[in-house]
This record gives C-alpha cells, structure tokens and sequence, in this order.
C-alpha cells in the first residue's frame, strides 16, 4: 500500500464518539449552573420557581420569572452559540493554515465586524442595523484579505493570506479610531468602548435567533467537508494527490468560519481568544483528527464561554467586560504556547 493510500484510509476510518454524550451532558449541567448564577434570583429554587408556567403551573414571582426567562436564558443561549462557534472558526482556521497559533482574527474578520458595528453606533442607528453593519464589516474584511491572497500567486497562499489579515487589521483599526475620536465623549464613545470590549449584558431572544441561520449556514461546509479538512492538513500537495480540490475546500472553509465569526461578532462585540485557546486545547484532549475536533472544540468553546460569563456578573460589583477576562486567560496561554515549543500541527 502506498504512503497515499495508507493516508487514505487513515482519515477515512470511523472516529470513536464515546466522550461527546458525557461531554454534552455536562455542558447541560453547566449552562443550567449558569442560568442559576446572578446577583438576584441566584440559586436552585429560583430557577424552579420561574419555570412553574412552562410547564402549566403558576409562579408566585413573575418579576424573577421575566429576569431569568426573557434575560438570563438569552444570555446562556449566546454564551453556548458564541463560545461554539468562536471555537469551530479557530479550530477551522489552524486547519487551514496548519498553525496551532492561528485564531478567527487573522483574517480581520472580528476587527471588520466592529468596524460596522462602531460606524452603526456613531450614525445612531437601530441595534438591527448595527448588527448588519457589523455582519457586512466582517465580510467585507475577509473578502479584502482573501482578493490580495489571489491577486498575489507567486508567494505561499497561507503566508499571504496571514499577512493581509495583519495589514487589513491595522487599516481597519485605524478607521476604528477616527470614528472614536469623531464620536460625542459623553455617549458614543463609551458605547463603542464597552461594545469593543465584549459583553452580553444587552443579548435578547431576538438577538441569539437573528444569527442562528448565519450560523449553522457557516458550520455546513465544516461539518461536510471535515474529511477533506483532515487531509488538508498533511499539506496542498498530499491532499492533491489524494484528489482534493485544495483551493475550492480552503474557500469553501474560510467563508463558513467567517460567516459565523462575524455573526456572533455582530451581537456580543470583540470576544478574543476563543478561537485560539479552545481548539488547541481540544486538540490535546482529542487529537488533531478535524472530526473529532469540530464537535470538541464547539462544546469546549461553549462551556468556556459559559464560565468566562457566569465571572463577568459575579466577581465584581458592575459586571466585567468579557475580553478583559477571555485576554487574562488568553494571553498568558498564547506565551505558554510560544515558550513551550509545541508549534508543530500533529
């Protein structure tokens, strides 16, 4: 058997699924320890309390139903879809590149979305416009980034395509910082500020459905062509030879994890670090075999989220932007990663 067959037939083999049941069913546990944690209405019983009507009783409290029914259920919610989603991007984009320090930022696909997003804050515009703005920032960056990756041929497509992320990421921060030097220093500046910064505080049901299509839009070229994605990383000319159209998946992959980086972008801010730190720790729990993975970094991305969420209201007396917590973990992971040698992709 040649070394491309025995390839072949490595990647096409059943991967074993035994830890993702445990795995989901602590995620359940940990998204309802979440719905249970807050400064009012903390704790079992409340949670019981304000789910009596869904089930055709009657709550004696329905101000504590509201407050964890119509606001801290849409947050857990995002908490789950952002922290998924970040983490199936990053996971992607380290596919793609072979690079384990690669995140869904490279592309300039966060910073473009808070372009949009800036520029709706500083017209004034209605929280939906302000989203689409942010969507179409983000894949108005990508698009950008990946036309110099196609305009430039005689250079390596991966070391290209990186270096127009960091060149469209310094532009784009720049227009970012007129618009903040432009903005009214009583209202609009502290709004970019803070939505730059990360948050859920603002997240209703209305939010987390409006980018669910967008989202599992981007995950179905991920979950497809996982296979593919797995032969890809043993380098163009391997999967080449195993018959993949190398330029037509990379496409078809870096539009699905833009479109759903942008999307979660557009309703919760900046949120760093995610796509960088999951995926690789995933990665060391189950190994680089993209379709075990995608599952585990999409579920480890989501309990961390729901972590990182759950510190944010409760270790101070006003609630904690997320990037600041995602960047005190993150970073810190990011030397580790760069001191410790372990650059190689298997």
């Amino acid at each position: 058997m040649t070394t491309a067959e025995e390839t072949a037939a490595e990647v096409t083999e059943a991967p074993s699924h035994r830890w993702l049941w445990p795995s989901l069913a602590g995620l359940l546990l940990l998204a309802l320890l979440s719905m249970m944690t807050g400064k009012y209405g903390g704790g079992p019983e409340p949670l019981i309390e304000a789910l009596k009507p869904i089930f055709g009783g009657k709550t004696d409290d329905p101000v504590l139903a509201t407050v964890l029914l119509n606001v801290r259920l849409p947050r857990v919610a995002a908490a789950v879809v952002v922290g998924a989603a970040l983490a199936a991007a990053g996971a992607t984009y380290q596919g793609i590149f072979r690079n384990p320090l690669v995140s869904p930022d490279i592309l300039g696909v966060s910073v473009g979305a808070s372009l949009g997003a800036v520029l709706g804050i500083f017209l004034s515009l209605p929280v939906l416009a302000i989203q689409a703005l942010a969507f179409a920032g983000g894949l108005l960056s990508v698009a950008a980034v990946y036309a110099i990756g196609v305009a430039v041929r005689h250079r390596d497509p991966a070391l290209t395509l990186v270096l127009a992320g960091i060149a469209i990421q310094a532009l784009v921060g720049a227009g970012i910082s007129l618009i903040k030097i432009l903005a009214d220093p009583y209202d609009q500046l502290p709004a970019i500020t803070y939505w730059l910064l990360g948050s859920m505080t603002a997240i209703t049901r209305f939010d987390v459905l409006s980018i669910l299509p967008a989202v599992l839009l981007g995950l179905l070229p991920l979950v497809l062509l996982r296979w593919r994605m797995n032969v890809m990383t043993l380098g163009d000319e391997e999967a080449q030879t195993l018959g993949v159209d190398t330029r037509r998946t990379r496409l078809a992959l870096v539009c699905g994890a833009t479109l759903i980086t942008a999307a979660t972008v557009s309703i919760t801010g900046i949120v760093g670090w995610i796509g960088l730190i999951i995926p690789h720790i995933a990665r060391m729990l189950v190994g680089p075999d993209f379709r075990r993975l995608l599952p585990a970094s999409m579920i480890a991305g989501a309990a961390y989220l729901l972590v990182v969420d759950m510190l944010a209201r409760s270790i101070a007396a006003i609630e904690v932007p997320l990037g600041i917590l995602t960047a005190v973990v993150g970073a810190p992971f990011f030397l580790w990663l760069l001191t410790s040698g372990k650059r190689g992709w298997q």
